[in-house]
This record gives C-alpha cells, structure tokens and sequence, in this order.
C-alpha cells in the first residue's frame, strides 16, 4: 500500500496528519499538487510537482495509483477513478469513499453544479474543524492499522 495525496487542496493540518502517520507506519507517501510545497525530510515522503492545467494533477494519481493503495482527496471525480482501479479515498474530512457510496456523491455534485451554474448559491463547506480533523486522523488510523495487521 502506498498513501496517495492530492495535496493542491488539501488542508495544511491534514498534510501533517499524514505526514506523522507515513513515518510511523513507515509506509511511502507521494503528494502530487501543481504549486511547490513543502515536505518534511523523510524516506518515506516524497513531491511530485506536476504542471499548472485543469485535472493533471489528477491524472499524474490516477496513472500511478495501483489496487489496495490509499488516496486522500475530496475530488470526487477523481475518487470515482481511482476506486475503479481498486484504490481506497479517504476525504481530508473523514469520509471514506467506497464503491458503495461514490455514485450518491457523484450524482450530488453534479446536481449541486447544476444549481450554482443557474444562478442558485448553493453556499459552500462549512470551515473544517477540530472534528473533522479527529474523524480524518481517526479514520486514517483505522485503515492504516488494518494495513499494517494484513501484512503481519
């Protein structure tokens, strides 16, 4: 398993989150973003910077992404995708994205892009906070562990 993380909008919180949980689960992280960024000084994390332009980034993680590899995203298109290969989606949120479930998501987005596409606000995301940030690290924790538990 190798942790996946569309690090354009990801928030700076959930980065360090993740950054802790490849160092301590040793498991090799790859942030893919099109802006440079910082990382820590690690073996197991690494940068790619890919070029500014609609979906690269995106496409950069769905031509790497392999079956049972773990994406931190809450692209839902993209997430659709990489399900498809067989892949995990971990929202920086908390919310796991699954076969079962991305449909829904998808079907909201899209109506949701309709709505504010006529003119409707729509409103946005609600500020993320301490929950959401103890939801994403807990849920993290829970799949990373069983990972780990596989392996043994």
């Amino acid at each position: 398993m190798k942790i996946w993380v569309d690090a354009d909008a990801c928030p700076g919180v959930i980065k360090e989150i993740i950054f802790k949980a490849a160092n301590r689960t040793k498991i090799h992280t790859t942030l893919v973003a099109n802006h440079a960024m910082r990382i820590p000084p690690s073996e197991y994390i690494q940068f790619i910077q890919v070029a500014s332009g609609f979906d690269v980034a995106d496409n950069e993680i769905v031509k790497h992404i392999e079956e049972n590899d773990l994406l931190i995203s809450s692209d839902i298109p993209l997430a659709d995708e990489v399900i498809e290969k067989g892949a995990k989606v971990l929202s920086p949120r908390g919310e796991l994205f699954s076969k079962e479930n991305i449909r829904a998501r998808l079907n909201m987005r899209d109506f949701l892009d309709t709505l504010r596409s006529s003119g409707i606000d729509t409103g946005g995301q609600a500020a993320m906070n301490q929950g959401d940030r103890q939801l994403f690290a807990n849920q993290l924790d829970k799949i990373l562990t069983a990972r780990l538990r596989s392996n043994m």
